[in-house]
């Protein structure tokens, strides 16, 4: 039979399940991955399940969210996660040494191996031919602990490349295109796997932003697959051993294909306030800017910023414009700076940032009032940029450095002949950054600070559940608007107490008090809930404030998966229209919950007049076990 590529991985990964659309399989975790903002969590959870040290071929613990440290939160985190990996068996990437996925994918990424990560935008290691796949912080601890990684099935949607890109259209324009067909929706319970003639001319770094934003389209993973272009990227990063070639069988079946034409691609951005908004950059009316921002793990490679360099060597950046740039990894700024490439930068007048994330997830360089910012980044989320009403825009390099100079969204194909930008054959590479775990942890002594805060269990799933409706929103309701990030906010992340202030708080400052009133309550959503990011604390805050159920129309995977795991119980109306049917307010019953759980079809009734609303919960008989139990830590938790 003939596979495609992500077939095959999975089925030399599989442990459990069948190959079956639908169906639930579990998956053998090679590595996995996690963040600051997310890791503190894991390996509090991690802990709670009494292993002594990690079981995966590889796990790093990358410091890149919370680099800001306006108080002590951040620095005490980023003491505790050194520890922690050094105790468990960890590779440490310390502050400064770069972005998770950009280090991942020079350092230890491995075509045809399975990546777990704590961060939505673990698919970027699929631009080397590897299946990362996206998760919240607990279903990584889990697998730490040697456990498999159970997922539903997905179809394969094949995007076949043709011809070349021309010059001054990038990758970033690509994935930009394929948002445009298939919106933030179109990769729900799907692998994006690309091929045909036109990836030879894609570098790895260009196939990374490519699988980065699969993310933005709700796709479980994307991939690309590893051929001479992986095999010189490994090379030159002094690892060929971990190269091997693996691609789709000829004649693979996939259950979608589209055709992009890479020669008839022209420069685009993504509008406010979403990746899939997507026009022509020569179709916007011309747009005053007040900021650029270039950088993070979608578009912080060496090429990148050299095309950004090049395009503003000898210029300044317009006055009334603020130009940041951040190198996606130290490797890639140090290379840079060997090459004088900085220095042209900071002579253009451009402010350099660090190796972190830094303003992609709202942490600093957020714009003026009603301000609008160009960036190279991945979401243009409404207030992710830390300025509610700002405008955020969405390009590849080339348009973002054409804009800084000129103070206008710009077209890049305007500035005339494209500079020619070639690939240094060697980087600078130096791991003094990462530090090893030694062979035995065991004497290694953790520190907490005073805001890593013990965690804090749910209870089994009552007999009875009587719910208020604590909150109604909308479709494409993403992680940023259930708990927003930021410099304020993302210091919390190991003190779900101080944290559950910010549920819901740009949409609905008066969420969390009314919650607590309830103590049982239920969140009434559209379509997509929660989408974007995968932070578990947008499941986790909301237990903790007694959120029993979420209704809604459909959920995004990640966040779904989240809500299971904290004991949540996720519901789909069988009748979309029963959502107009709701009101904040109202109470729901659930009766004889577990019983209901046996059945594909559960049934609340409205307390009052009785009204019914049936609901899937689509739960596999594991997951419908976890939500009995409370959450994964009561269900696989010690003695487990």
């Amino acid at each position: 039979m003939a596979d495609s590529l992500s077939y095959k991985i999975i089925k030399e990964h599989l442990v459990e399940g069948e190959l079956e659309e639908g169906s639930e399989i579990g998956l053998l975790i090679n590595q996995t991955l996690t963040q600051d903002a997310t890791g503190t969590m894991a390996y509090l959870q991690f802990e709670a399940l009494g292993i002594a040290k990690v079981k995966t071929e590889l796990s790093v613990s990358y410091v890149d969210h919370n680099t800001l440290q306006t108080g002590f939160e951040n620095a005490d985190d980023h003491r505790y996660l050194q520890a922690a990996a050094a105790k468990y068996g960890v590779w440490f990437s310390r502050p400064g040494n770069g972005i998770c996925h950009q280090v991942h994918l020079e350092r230890f990424g491995a075509p045809g191996k399975t990546l777990l990560g704590a961060d939505s935008h673990t698919p970027t290691a699929g631009g080397l031919g590897m299946l990362g796949i996206g998760a919240g912080g607990l279903d990584v601890a889990v697998a730490m602990a040697g456990s498999p990684f159970y997922m539903t099935m997905p179809e394969v949607l094949k995007v076949n490349l043709r011809g070349s890109l021309a010059p001054w259209v990038g990758a970033k324009d690509l994935i930009l295109e394929v948002l445009r067909r298939l919106s933030v929706k179109g990769g729900v319970g799907k692998i994006i796997e690309y091929g045909g003639p036109g990836i030879k001319d894609l570098s790895v770094p260009e196939r990374a932003t490519i699988t980065n934003m699969g993310a933005e389209l709700g796709a479980t993973s994307s991939i690309f697959p590893s051929d001479e272009v992986t095999k010189r990227f490994l090379e030159a990063q002094g690892r060929a051993d971990a190269w091997r070639p693996l691609e789709a069988d000829r004649g693979a079946g996939y259950d979608q294909e589209i055709t992009v034409e890479l020669n008839k691609l022209e420069p685009l951005a993504a509008m406010p306030h979403s990746p899939d908004a997507v026009k022509p950059i020569r179709e916007i009316p011309s747009l005053k800017v007040d900021q650029v921002a270039v950088g993070s793990c979608t578009n912080g490679s060496y090429r990148d910023l050299k095309l950004v360099a090049e395009i503003l060597k000898g210029k300044v950046v317009h006055p009334q414009v603020s130009l940041v740039v951040a190198p996606g990894s130290r490797q890639v700024g140090i290379t840079l700076a060997g090459e004088s490439v900085l220095e042209n930068l900071l002579a253009s007048g451009a402010r350099l940032l660090e190796s972190a994330c830094g303003p992609c997830i709202g942490m600093g360089q957020a714009p003026p009032s009603g301000g609008v910012s160009v960036r190279t980044f991945n979401r243009n989320f409404a207030g992710r940029s830390g300025t509610a009403d700002a405008q955020v825009y969405l390009t590849g390099p080339a348009a973002a450095a054409a804009t800084a100079w000129k103070g206008v969204l710009t077209d890049p194909r305007e500035l005339g002949d494209f500079p020619r930008i070639t690939d240094r054959e060697r980087p600078v590479i130096d791991d003094r950054m990462l530090i090893e775990p030694p062979a035995d942890g065991s004497k290694v002594e953790i520190m907490r600070g005073p805001n890593i805060k013990p965690l804090k269990l749910n209870e089994p799933l009552a007999e009875t559940i009587k719910a208020g409706v604590v909150i109604i929103v909308g479709d494409n309701i993403t992680t940023d608007h259930i708990l927003p990030g930021g410099s304020r906010v993302l210091p919390l992340r190991s003190n779900v107490e101080a944290l559950s202030e910010y549920v819901f708080s740009a949409l609905d400052s008066g969420f969390a008090e009314r919650a607590r009133q309830y103590r049982s309550g239920l969140i009434v959503a559209g379509d997509n809930y929660g989408q974007g990011s995968s932070r578990e604390h947008a499941a986790l805050v909301p237990m903790f404030l007694g959120i029993k159920i979420v209704l809604a129309r459909s959920f995004a995977r990640i966040h779904r998966a989240n809500l299971v795991n904290f004991g949540i119980l996720p519901l789909v109306f069988c009748d979309p229209g029963d959502y107009e049917k709701l009101s904040p307010g109202d109470e729901l019953v659930l009766e004889k919950a577990g019983e209901q759980l046996e059945e594909e079809t559960v049934y609340l009734e409205r307390v009052g007049d009785g009204a019914r609303i049936a609901a899937h919960h689509h739960l596999t008989p594991r997951q419908a076990e976890i939500i009995k139990a409370g959450g994964m830590l009561n269900y696989a938790g010690p003695g487990q």
